[in-house]
């Protein structure tokens, strides 16, 4: 049978190039809002992380109807840690829209992206957004996409894939570079012509691939995919089975299954092949399962996730401190939460390790990690993690590491400062281009070489520089890297932090704390421009006399401390010092808090060496 009634598709990019802002246009000019209807913007980030951050974290399911025709729409992250978001939901379409900023030009996860959709082999639709951009250069970003497609081995159809040149925050397109832009229509009468219809088996049996997993208190778990042959019926018994796990054999009832449509799942009596459909009733369900009929389990295949090229351990809090904030706070808690996030994120990796508190969680990289650090402390989870570490893997005998394909756009008078860091970093250069008054420079560096990179390649460039990085593969050992040349600036003794400490204490370096807070042994409070970590005593009052003034301590003047965000703790911690989360509070504290013990252990360290 041929659908003709139906497209899948998925729109993939880099990050803010702009793809949620088209799907808001795409979802208004289609019809699905009411005229009056009041509508956020980027209504489909609809976590509060994805508000706040302006970026996508998860891909989101939605649907459009034109002339007759209903589109799935699949809108996916565009930062490098999410890609396996995108790889995942590559499985339910046909084709996909490669949004590129007409300014930008591709990115490296572009490259990445677009990688992905060309092995799988679907088809393409180039769109390049914001041709209203002052700085657009349109042309240019045309053969860039061009010598990318080549770069990536693209087939001859898909090197004949159209340009769509689109505005997506005022919802226009057309297909000339130089065209009058009026609506979005040109880019839906692309979709239907290019896209083929489904020829699909509807008298097969049932195969739903699974894709996505969602989670609600009243149905327990929502599992979310396309039906690849066959018809899906509420109450119909079925059979799990999966392609890469043969021991998966589960057998259930689908109790509810809905559409999509628009922004809502609309419960239906019967979906057909082609579909993409959410239903519930299988408890057990994952991310990779086949959904089958009783008498015929056929898993069909899913794709390879990447694996994860960053790791951190998470464990139990046991500052001086623990348990004062959190809600959530045992080894059971922690456990249960991390082992959960497992059936959501397929790039996500948590195994136990030899203490009872600590477990090892792997990632694609540090905002991957750091997004599920401020989403458990936002549920109320109190605990700690250590410095971000990649993963080596041994390659005939010999140690190999993650390398990231880092691109970066800066004025032309920041190259040389980029130059020496990137040289410190182990970073090679690859390619170097000139962007009107600025210089894109792209280089091959290790990935532990970015630990804590982005805070001074602001600082380096004047906050005008533009850095995006992507994994690109592993690469035999480059080398020790100094992580960081600054010491700390560690608390002496357990009490609150007042002025006259803090007064005599910024002069040995850059405070994070105000006069008020709570302090313990063993914290960091600040960082030294100096190697080596420097003992402070900001509990220190002064000494009572009989000349004194009731206004002295007024007089002292405290330079306004650096309030450290999540990503800045993560990026400045080093190896022997922890990062304590609460859901108040981001303190940095050392592994060792008795300072006696700790210099015992650094002299241990150095004699051992």
């Amino acid at each position: 049978m041929v659908r003709e009634d139906l497209r899948n598709i998925a729109i993939i990019a880099h990050v803010d190039h702009g793809k949620t802002t088209l799907v808001d246009q795409m979802l208004k000019q289609s019809g699905t809002f009411r005229t009056n209807q009041v509508v956020e913007e980027r209504v489909m980030d609809s976590g509060d992380l994805e508000r706040e951050r302006g970026i996508t974290i998860l891909a989101k399911n939605t649907s459009v109807h034109y002339q007759g025709v209903k589109i799935n729409i699949v809108d996916t992250p565009g930062h490098a840690d999410f890609s396996g978001e995108v790889e995942r939901s590559l499985k339910m379409v046909s084709g996909v829209l490669i949004l590129v900023d007409a300014a930008e030009g591709p990115m490296p996860q572009t490259r990445f992206v677009t990688q992905k959709a060309l092995e799988l082999g679907l088809k393409l639709i180039i769109v390049i957004n914001k041709v209203d951009r002052p700085d657009a250069r349109v042309k240019e970003v045309i053969d860039e996409v061009l010598e990318l497609l080549m770069d990536l081995n693209a087939s001859d159809d898909q090197l004949e894939s159209p340009f769509v040149f689109c505005s997506g925050r005022d919802g226009t397109a057309s297909l000339d570079a130089d065209g009058v832009r009026t609506d979005l229509k040109p880019l839906f009468d692309t979709i239907l012509a290019h896209f083929p219809p489904l020829e699909l088996d509807e008298t097969a049996p049932l195969q739903l691939l699974v894709s996505s997993i969602d989670y609600n208190d009243y149905v327990g778990r929502i599992g979310i995919g396309r039906i690849e042959r066959g018809v899906a019926k509420p109450g119909s018994e079925v059979v799990v089975c999966n392609y890469n796990h043969k021991d998966v054999n589960l057998r259930g009832k689908l109790v509810n299954l809905y559409e999509i449509e628009g922004l809502e799942r609309v419960p239906c009596e019967e979906a057909s092949a082609g579909d993409i459909v959410c239903f519930s009733g299988l408890e057990k369900i994952n991310i990779g399962d086949t959904v089958c009929a009783a008498d015929c389990a056929e898993p069909a295949p899913f794709v390879k996730i990447s694996e994860p090229t960053v790791e951190m351990i998470f464990s139990v809090n046991d500052s001086p401190f623990a348990g004062k904030e959190g809600k959530f706070v045992t080894t059971r808690h922690l456990r249960e939460r991390l082992y959960r996030e497992l059936l959501r994120d397929v790039s996500l990796r948590v195994e136990d390790t030899d203490s009872t508190d600590s477990f090892r969680v792997s990632g694609r990289g540090e905002m991957h990690l750091s997004i599920l650090i401020e989403t458990m402390r936002r549920e109320g989870y109190e605990f700690q993690v250590s410095s971000p570490k990649v993963l080596y893997k041994t390659v005939d005998g010999e140690k190999y590491e993650p390398v990231e394909r880092l691109i970066v756009d800066v004025p032309e008078n920041s190259t040389g400062v980029v130059f020496e860091s990137m040289g410190a970093r182990k970073g090679e250069l690859v390619h170097m281009s000139a962007m009107g008054s600025r210089m894109r420079l792209e280089f091959l560096v290790p990935a532990r070489g970015l630990f804590g990179y982005k805070s001074e390649f602001l600082t380096d460039t004047k906050g005008e520089g533009v850095m995006n990085s992507v994994f690109f593969e592993y690469q035999p050992y480059k080398g020790e890297i100094q992580r960081r040349e600054a010491g700390s600036l560690v608390a002496f003794e357990t009490g609150e932090a007042v002025t006259y400490g803090l007064f005599n204490a910024q002069g040995r370096g850059m405070l994070f704390i105000t006069p008020g807070t709570p302090v313990y042994e063993g914290m960091v409070i600040g960082v030294s421009p100096k190697e080596g970590d420097i003992n402070v005593n900001v509990c220190k009052t002064k000494h009572l006399t009989n000349t004194r003034s009731s206004s002295s301590d007024d007089a002292l003047h405290l330079i306004p401390p650096k309030k450290l965000s999540l990503e800045e703790a993560l990026e400045f911690i080093s190896d022997d010092e922890l990062l304590e989360i609460t859901p108040k509070s981001v303190r940095i504290r050392k592994q060792i808090l008795d300072g006696e013990l700790r210099a015992k252990a650094r002299a241990k360290a150095k004699l051992g060496g």
